[in-house]
């Protein structure tokens, strides 16, 4: 008990940490399209869809709205004692997932890079990422906490995805040699798989640490007696 004491404030602190660096991250990726040039980084490799209002439009409510879900999702798993703070950054999360970031993400999907399947990646996530949040809300509505805890490990997954998929970008080319389009499917559905996978894994940790808690007075029960 006292390891998980000592335990417990480092991994809050590597959290925030680990929060605040990604999010400077992806403040520093964001910050040269606000200037609303269409010849700046990914921008260049849209021109067949850059005019049009709907793609435009979508593209820059996403990755602003995506860096707000991605600080205060990840403040959520940070602080969980101060229930005010955590409700009102809650609230901020699944409004900005379900009113904007998922469906802005949804419309850049199905015009994204890469071919049909790339498509369909993209368009996938956004449509999971919108369902798992709604549901996380919908639980903790009905006093479901455990599918609320559940389900914000999903929707945070797909939040987490704007980090994985262009750290993969990156190091894939290293060790995979393929075609543009080949490639760029590879990440479209490296970018969330694989942290699904790990959320599951997670979850099924935190499960069975609690059962072997919830065992510990039986099995002090029966060296009692």
């Amino acid at each position: 008990m006292r390891s998980a004491a000592i335990i417990q404030p480092i991994r809050k602190y590597l959290l925030a940490f680990a929060t605040a660096f990604f999010f400077v991250l992806m403040l520093r990726i964001t910050l040269p399209y606000l200037g609303f040039r269409y010849d700046v980084g990914f921008l260049l490799t849209k021109q067949g869809v850059l005019y049009h209002t709907l793609w435009r439009y979508s593209f820059y409510i996403h990755i602003c709205t995506s860096l707000f879900v991605l600080l205060f999702g990840g403040f959520q798993f940070i602080n969980t004692q101060r229930i005010t703070l955590h409700r009102a950054l809650g609230k901020w999360y699944v409004g900005i997932v379900l009113l904007a970031a998922a469906p802005s993400g949804l419309v850049l999907g199905f015009y994204a890079n890469g071919g049909r399947w790339a498509q369909v990646a993209f368009m996938l996530a956004a449509v999971l990422w919108w369902l798992t949040t709604l549901n996380a809300f919908l639980s903790i509505r009905k006093g479901d906490v455990d599918t609320h805890r559940r389900m914000m490990y999903y929707s945070y997954a797909f939040t987490l995805s704007a980090i994985s998929l262009r750290t993969y970008a990156l190091v894939f080319p290293f060790f995979f040699h393929l075609p543009p389009n080949q490639m760029y499917t590879l990440i479209a559905w490296m970018g969330w798989a694989p942290n699904l996978v790990i959320a599951h894994v997670l979850l099924w940790r935190r499960s069975a640490l609690s059962r072997r808690l919830d065992d510990l007075p039986i099995a002090a029960d029966r060296i009692r007696y």
